[in-house]
């Protein structure tokens, strides 16, 4: 897998040391996106909305906003179907009584376009190939309307409570939980309608939650997350028949974990996408380097246009 990195300019040197970053990923975002957006980027990491999800197993939209908005809250709703931003909260969002009752799921916006573009239906088997804590695999349920059958895959064992805890909270009936490795998933021989693959990764999309992410990934930790990705994702591709469907997604902006990981298996498999409907193209150049051009139809969500973290989202199909 290649890595990029470029030389330090007077713009990466500047811009890293006012915001704390490890010049590496400035210098990176400076080339993969320009100076201006790369700015804009940072900035906006630095201040990113809070979202919620409202749970359709267990209330109504405009019920739950009723009641939060009854308690002193103000939310708006987004151009995300179940999707709400946080304007005010006089108390923590995550302890009102209607929270403890799985009424909605503090989940940023960008979470929820990999399961709506998954599309699940309410008799198809799915499969979530790294479910923990469980935000994807509530929302994947209930597009679900709670029926079908629903698989959800963890593979850190210590992970596991708080996906059962979520799944209880959430009232959801129609998911069996496995504790299991998903890169070799494929090896028992069952073949699902969809899969999600929300992929662990290096996470610069959520630097805003986590900022000790703005110096703690390099070199190395793209290089196994993107060992990592390319091996669940071809588990996930030998485990669903012709038709099937799988969506890939990170919270990374890294191409390597991204763009990269999706050329590589279009050049492996008989495999195509489809639009993503939300975001925008995703990349198909880097540096010098052609990519095909059906990742076009992928998407990349930033935090300076949509307000939410950073993600990437491929909708692969099985030819």
């Amino acid at each position: 897998m290649m890595i990029f990195d470029f030389p330090s300019s007077d713009f990466s040197r500047k811009l890293s040391e006012k915001y704390g970053y490890d010049e590496f990923i400035i210098r990176r975002w400076e080339r993969f996106f320009g100076r201006e957006e790369s700015e804009k980027l940072v900035e906006a990491m630095e201040n990113i909305p809070k979202y919620i999800r409202v749970n359709t197993i267990k209330t109504d939209e405009s019920g739950v906003i009723r009641r939060l908005e009854n308690r002193g809250f103000r939310l708006r709703e987004t151009d995300v179907r179940f999707c709400y931003e946080v304007i005010e909260e006089p108390y923590s969002i995550g302890a009102t009584p209607e929270y403890l009752m799985g009424y909605y799921y503090i989940m940023d916006k960008s979470s929820c376009i990999p399961p709506l573009a998954l599309n699940p239906g309410a008799r198809e088997f799915v499969i979530d190939f790294a479910a923990s804590p469980g935000g994807k695999t509530t929302m994947i349920a209930q597009i679900m309307g709670n029926r079908g059958k629903l698989l959800a895959i963890e593979g850190n064992r210590d992970r596991i409570p708080a996906l059962i805890d979520n799944l209880h909270r959430m009232g959801v009936l129609n998911t069996a939980v496995l504790h299991m490795n998903s890169a070799e998933f494929h090896r028992l021989g069952m073949k699902a309608d969809k899969i999600l693959l929300d992929a662990p990764c290096t996470g610069e999309g959520i630097i805003h939650k986590d900022p000790s992410r703005k110096i703690s990934r390099g070199v190395e930790d793209i290089k196994f997350c993107s060992s990592l990705q390319t091996r669940m994702l071809e588990s996930a591709i030998k485990s669903i028949g012709k038709g099937g469907v799988i969506v890939y997604s990170t919270c990374s902006l890294t191409p390597e974990e991204n763009e990269l990981v999706i050329n590589e298996m279009l050049k492996k498999h008989r495999i195509h996408l489809e639009e993503v409907e939300y975001g925008v193209p995703a990349l198909t150049k880097i540096g010098g380097m052609k990519l095909d051009s059906e990742l076009k139809k992928a998407r990349r969500i930033y935090p300076h246009i949509h307000r939410c973290s950073g993600f990437f989202v491929a909708k692969i199909v099985k030819d």
